[in-house]
C-alpha cells in the first residue's frame, strides 16, 4: 500500500506542516470543531482514499516528543526565558550601538522626500523608525499604522547574517503564512518592517499599512494576535506553544497540553486573560536577533520549539524571536507596536490536530481566534457570522432537499431532483454564453495513463491528490483537471495561425483525492465539474482574449448580483520562460484590465503569479461581504512547451527579427508556440452552488429556482383547471406543481412560502370562470388577478432576463 501524506493539500510541493493554514476556511474550522466536540479523533486533516480503505493511517515516519505534562498557571520557565532574553538583549544592544548613525532620507508614495523629525533633527540610520517618520506626517497616521512596507535605496553597514536575515533559517516554513511578495515598479522586493524598528539606510519608498485596508496589514495584525493568544495559553495552562500563524479568517495557535484538551468553556477565560492582562497593559513587541545556541537555551523547556530549531535553523547562524509581555516566541515578524492596538479579541473555535499534521505524532490542541482594531468591526463580524450560519448551504441543502452525501462515497455529492435543476441550469447558463462567445465544447476521457501527467508535470506535484489504480501493470488515474487533455486535442493535428484563437470548453467530471478531514459540504469535494475552458492564441491576441474573458465574467457576476475586484499577479522569482515573453504578456493583461475596469481600478500583486505565467485573480463579494475566488484567468507558457504545441506561422523564416519580436521561442522554424489561457467563470460548479445558496439565502431567483410556480386550488373543483395550467408551465420548461393534497388552503399557501416557491397561483371559482390566476409572491406580496396567457408571458420575460 502506498504511503499517504495527510499533511498536504491537492497542491503538494510544500513541506509538511506548511500548507495547513491554506486548508483552513470557516467551513473546515466548523467541521473540525464539531468532530473535536464529539470526541472524535480529530479535527486533524484526515486521510485520502486508497483503493482498499478510506481511513488508513499515514505510514510516514512519526514520533512522540511532548513527554509528561501538567497544567500549570504561570510556570517558572516564563521567568527563566525572560531572563535569558534580557541577557541576550544586552549583547545585541552593544552590537547595535556600534552601527553608524548616518543621515538618511525617506521617500513617501506621493514622491515627498522626508529627512527630519518634527524637532528638526535629521533622520538617522539605526535610530529613526517608520513610526518616527509617520509622526512627522500626523500622529493619527502613526498610531493607526500596523506595519511599514520598505524599499531601501541601500543599507548602511548591513550584515544580513548578523541581523537574522541571512536566509539560513526555515522559520518562514513553520510560521505558515507570510506577507505578500510585493515588488515595486522596478521589480524590487520590499520588506515588511516593524513600525518601531530603526531603519538601516535611505528609503526610496515607504508605505504605512493599516487594517483592514491592506492585506499585509491584516496578516501582521492577526499574526500579532496569535502571539497574545499564545501568551494567554502559557499564563493559564503552561501550554507548550508550537505554531501560531495568521490565516484568511483570523489566526490560530497550536499547543501541547499532554492529555488535556480545550473546550468552549475555555474561550471566556482566554478572552479575559487577553483583554484584561495583556491588551490593557499595551505590551511592546520587541524584536531580538539570537544565535541558534541562545535560542535553544531560551526554549529548552519546549520540545517542539527545540525540534524547530534543530531542523529549521542551521548551526552557527542567527534567527529572531519576538517578546510581548513575558511571551517570547520564535518568529520572523514583523508585528504591531504593542498589544493595546488589538481592541477586540474573540476565540472562535477549537479542534485537535497533530504535531506537523502527521498521524502518530503528539496530539495538539488548536485554538482559533479573530481580532480587530475596532469593537464595531467585531460586532459586524459576529453579525455576519450568525447570518452565515443561518445561510449555511449544508443546512439549506437539507431543508430544501437539494443534495445529500453518503458514507459509501464521501466527498461526492448526490444532487436530488431540485438540486439537479439548479446544477444543470448553471451549466446551461454557461453553455448558452459559450455559443454566443465562440467557444467549442469538447468531451474528454475521465481516466488517463499517468504518463500524461508525467508529461504535463502534474505527476510530480499532484500524484498524492489523484485517484490512481492499476491497469494491466501500468498506473492510471482519474483526471483532476482538463488542461492536459485539451493539449492533446490541440496537438493532434497541424494548426495554422489562421485557426487561432481556439477555445475549448469542457464540463468533464474531475476527481481529486482530498483529505477526508478536509471534506466540507460542497466547498471541498472529491468529485466535481468545472466550467473549464482553455484558449490557445497568438501572443498578439492575448489582450483581446483576456478582455473577452473579463467581459464574460462581468456578465455572469452582474446576473448573480455579486461585486468583484481584480488583481494582476505578475512574474515570480522562480518563473520559467523568457523575461521578454513575460513582460509582453503582463503588458497585454494590464492593458486589457485598463480597458475593462479603467486605470487605477485594479490592483497589482507583483511577484505573485504562477511559475508558468501571469494571472488575473478575480475576487467576488457575496451578499454578506465575504470574499470568494471562483473565476480565474491564467496565462500558461509552459504546457505548450511540454506538449510541443505549435502552429504554422504567417511570418517568413527569413524575417527572423520580426519573428523574435512576436515573442516566439523554441518551436521549429516556420512554427510558433501558442499561448494557453486557462479560464473559468464559475470555477467548480459544486462550490459555486454552495456560494450561491448562501448568497441568496436559499431564496433562488426565478431563472435559477428549482421551485418556480405552485398552483393552489381553493377547492377540489379547481384541481383539473390547476393541472391544465401546470401542464402549460411544464411545456414551457418551468418547474411547477399543483397542490391537490387534503391540506387546508391556508396551509397550502404557507407550505409554498416555506418551500420558497417563487410564485403561488391561487385558483378559485372566479379564476376558473375568468381564465385567470391570482398571484402571490414568495414574499407574500399579492399581485392580484391576471390572465393565464399574460402570466406565462411575464414569467418567460423574467426567466429570459435572468430575474
Amino acid at each position: 500500500m502506498s504511503a499517504l501524506h495527510g499533511t498536504k493539500k491537492f497542491v503538494v510541493w510544500d513541506p509538511p506542516g506548511v500548507t495547513q493554514p491554506e486548508l483552513v476556511s470557516e467551513e473546515v474550522v466548523e467541521a473540525a470543531a464539531a468532530a473535536a466536540k464529539k470526541g472524535g479523533s480529530s479535527g486533524n486533516q484526515g486521510t485520502r482514499l486508497t483503493k482498499s480503505t478510506a481511513s488508513t493511517m499515514s505510514t510516514a515516519e512519526s514520533k512522540l516528543i511532548g513527554g509528561p505534562f501538567t497544567k500549570t498557571k504561570n510556570p517558572e520557565w516564563l521567568k527563566t526565558r525572560s531572563a535569558i532574553f534580557d541577557e541576550v538583549k544586552k549583547l545585541r544592544d552593544a552590537e547595535q550601538s556600534l552601527k553608524p548613525r548616518t543621515p538618511i532620507t525617506v521617500t513617501l508614495p506621493d514622491g515627498t522626500v522626508k529627512s527630519t523629525l518634527k524637532d528638526g533633527s535629521p533622520f538617522l540610520s539605526y535610530s529613526t523608525s517608520p513610526y518616527d517618520v509617520a509622526v512627522t506626517i500626523s500622529q493619527g497616521l502613526a498610531d493607526a499604522s500596523v506595519v511599514a512596507r520598505v524599499w531601501y535605496s541601500n543599507r548602511i553597514a548591513w550584515d544580513p547574517s548578523s541581523e537574522g536575515a541571512g536566509g539560513s533559517d526555515g522559520l518562514d516554513d513553520v510560521e505558515g503564512a507570510s506577507p505578500s511578495d510585493e515588488k515595486n515598479e522596478a521589480g524590487e522586493k520590499p520588506e515588511l518592517w516593524d513600525m518601531t524598528r530603526p531603519l538601516v539606510g535611505p528609503v526610496k519608498k515607504l508605505e504605512f499599512l493599516k487594517f483592514p485596508e491592506e492585506k499585509d496589514g491584516m496578516t501582521v495584525f492577526w499574526h500579532s494576535s496569535a502571539h497574545i493568544l499564545g501568551e494567554a495559553i502559557e499564563h493559564l495552562y503552561g501550554g507548550y506553544l508550537t505554531i501560531g500563524p495568521p490565516i484568511s479568517s483570523g489566526f490560530y495557535y497550536d499547543c501541547y497540553l499532554g492529555d488535556g484538551s480545550v473546550s468552549e468553556e475555555d474561550y471566556k477565560v482566554l478572552e479575559k486573560e487577553v483583554t484584561s492582562a495583556i491588551v490593557k497593559k499595551k505590551q511592546k513587541f520587541e524584536r531580538l536577533v539570537v544565535t541558534k545556541e541562545e535560542a535553544m537555551k531560551m526554549f529548552q523547556y519546549n520540545p517542539f520549539k527545540m525540534e524547530i530549531l534543530r531542523t529549521k535553523v542551521a548551526d552557527n547562524t542567527r534567527t529572531t524571536v519576538y517578546r510581548c509581555g513575558d511571551l517570547i516566541d520564535l518568529c520572523r515578524g514583523p508585528h504591531v507596536r504593542h498589544t493595546g492596538m488589538i481592541k477586540s479579541f474573540s476565540c472562535t473555535n477549537h479542534s485537535a490536530t497533530q504535531w506537523l499534521a502527521k498521524d502518530g505524532n503528539d496530539q495538539l490542541q488548536r485554538v482559533y481566534g479573530v481580532s480587530f482594531p475596532d469593537k464595531k468591526m467585531m460586532t459586524i463580524w459576529k453579525e455576519n457570522r450568525e447570518k452565515a450560519k443561518a445561510r449555511d448551504h449544508r443546512v439549506i441543502g437539507v431543508k430544501q432537499g437539494l443534495f445529500m452525501f453518503h458514507e459509501l462515497s464521501p466527498g461526492s455529492c448526490f444532487f436530488l431532483p431540485p438540486g439537479a435543476r439548479i446544477y444543470n441550469k448553471l451549466i446551461e447558463f454557461i453553455k448558452e454564453e459559450y455559443w454566443k462567445r465562440g467557444y467549442d465544447e469538447v468531451v474528454t476521457p475521465n481516466v488517463f495513463n499517468l504518463d500524461l501527467w508525467r508529461k504535463s508535470g502534474h505527476y510530480q506535484h499532484y500524484k498524492d491528490g489523484m485517484f490512481i489504480f492499476d491497469v494491466e501493470g501500468q498506473e492510471w488515474g482519474m483526471k483532476p483537471m482538463n488542461c492536459p487533455g485539451h493539449c492533446l486535442i490541440f496537438g493532434s493535428t497541424t494548426r495554422s495561425w489562421r485557426d487561432l484563437p481556439m477555445r475549448f470548453a469542457d464540463f468533464g467530471v474531475l476527481h481529486r483525492n482530498e483529505l477526508s478531514g478536509a471534506l466540507t459540504g460542497l466547498t471541498r469535494v472529491r468529485r466535481f465539474q468545472q466550467d473549464d475552458a482553455h484558449i490557445y492564441c497568438r501572443q498578439d491576441q492575448i489582450e483581446e482574449e483576456v478582455l473577452g474573458a473579463l467581459e464574460f465574467m462581468k456578465y455572469v457576476y452582474d446576473i448573480f448580483g455579486m461585486s468583484y475586484k481584480l488583481e494582476l499577479s505578475t512574474r515570480p522569482a522562480k518563473a520559467l520562460g523568457e523575461i521578454d515573453v513575460w513582460n509582453k504578456a503582463e503588458a497585454a493583461l494590464a492593458s486589457a484590465m485598463d480597458k475593462f475596469a479603467g486605470k487605477g481600478n485594479w490592483r497589482e500583486n507583483p511577484g505573485d503569479g504562477a511559475f508558468y505565467g501571469p494571472k488575473i485573480d478575480i475576487k467576488v463579494s457575496d451578499s454578506m461581504d465575504r470574499i470568494h475566488q471562483c473565476a480565474t484567468i491564467q496565462l500558461d507558457f509552459q504546457l505548450p512547451i511540454r506538449f510541443d504545441l505549435k502552429y504554422k506561422s504567417n511570418v517568413s523564416v527569413k524575417e527572423g527579427e520580426v519573428k523574435k519580436e512576436r515573442g516566439t521561442n523554441d518551436a521549429k522554424e516556420g512554427f510558433e508556440r501558442p499561448v494557453m489561457v486557462h479560464r473559468a467563470m464559475l470555477g467548480s460548479v459544486e462550490r459555486m452552488f454552495a456560494v450561491l445558496t448562501e448568497h441568496y439565502g436559499g431564496k433562488w431567483p426565478l431563472w435559477l429556482s428549482p421551485r418556480q410556480v405552485m398552483l393552489v386550488p381553493v377547492h377540489s373543483d379547481q384541481f383539473e383547471y390547476g393541472e391544465s395550467i401546470r401542464a402549460q408551465l411544464h411545456d414551457l420548461k418551468f418547474f411547477a406543481e399543483c397542490d391537490t393534497s387534503k391540506s387546508t388552503f391556508q396551509k397550502k399557501v404557507r407550505n409554498a412560502q416555506v418551500d420558497q416557491w417563487n410564485y403561488q397561483l391561487v385558483i378559485g371559482k372566479a379564476e376558473m370562470t375568468n381564465g385567470t390566476v391570482n398571484i402571490r409572491t414568495r414574499a407574500n406580496e399579492q399581485k392580484g388577478e391576471m390572465k393565464v396567457e399574460e402570466f406565462l408571458a411575464m414569467l418567460q420575460r423574467e426567466r429570459d432576463e435572468h430575474k
